[in-house]
């Protein structure tokens, strides 16, 4: 990635937003080496963490790529016009500065949210924590999306868990 996380997710932090790493980062930080172009997440849909998520991300100069405002995410209809009329499963934000620097966050949380952030393994980032999807959480979540890649990162992720002594269903 051609871009410095550490600066979204210390962003995220110090606002105070529930989220989790999601998508290929995810599967990087887990351990299994592999190129991702964006960085995915599940924000808590809460009207208030969705708003204080898009004010953190707008403060590090990301912007919708749709022509909505950042404060439409924090709409629970507007959120759901766009995936029954836009069939819209992620929010797309890009850097006008650095259009390589992506983040796709999940319009509807597509497993329990409570769940996954008290699942979530905390990973360390210059200081900076980082709630990361646990691997069961990754592997349905791949499971659902069922493109190639996907089955690649499902079969190196029960490897891992398989190395570190995690138990799958």
């Amino acid at each position: 990635m051609a871009f410095n996380l550490r600066e979204i997710f210390k962003a995220l932090a110090q606002a105070e937003v529930d989220y989790v790493v999601v998508g290929g980062l995810a599967v990087i930080m887990h351990g299994h080496l592999r190129a991702t172009r964006d960085l995915d997440l599940v924000i808590g849909l809460q009207p208030n963490n969705c708003a204080k998520g898009m004010d953190a991300l707008s403060s590090i100069g990301l912007r919708p790529r749709l022509p909505v405002s950042l404060a439409d995410f924090a709409d629970p209809e507007k959120r759901e016009d766009w995936l029954l009329n836009r069939n819209m499963l992620v929010f797309q934000l890009w850097d006008p500065a650095n259009p390589e620097r992506s983040v796709d966050i999940f319009v509807r949380e597509p497993l329990d949210f409570g769940t996954m952030m008290a699942e979530a393994v905390v990973k360390d980032l210059d200081g900076v924590p980082i709630p990361v999807a646990s691997i069961r959480h990754l592997i349905t979540l791949k499971q659902m999306a069922g493109r190639p890649l996907d089955m690649d990162d499902i079969e190196a992720l029960r490897q891992i868990a398989a190395e570190t002594g995690q138990e799958l269903p």
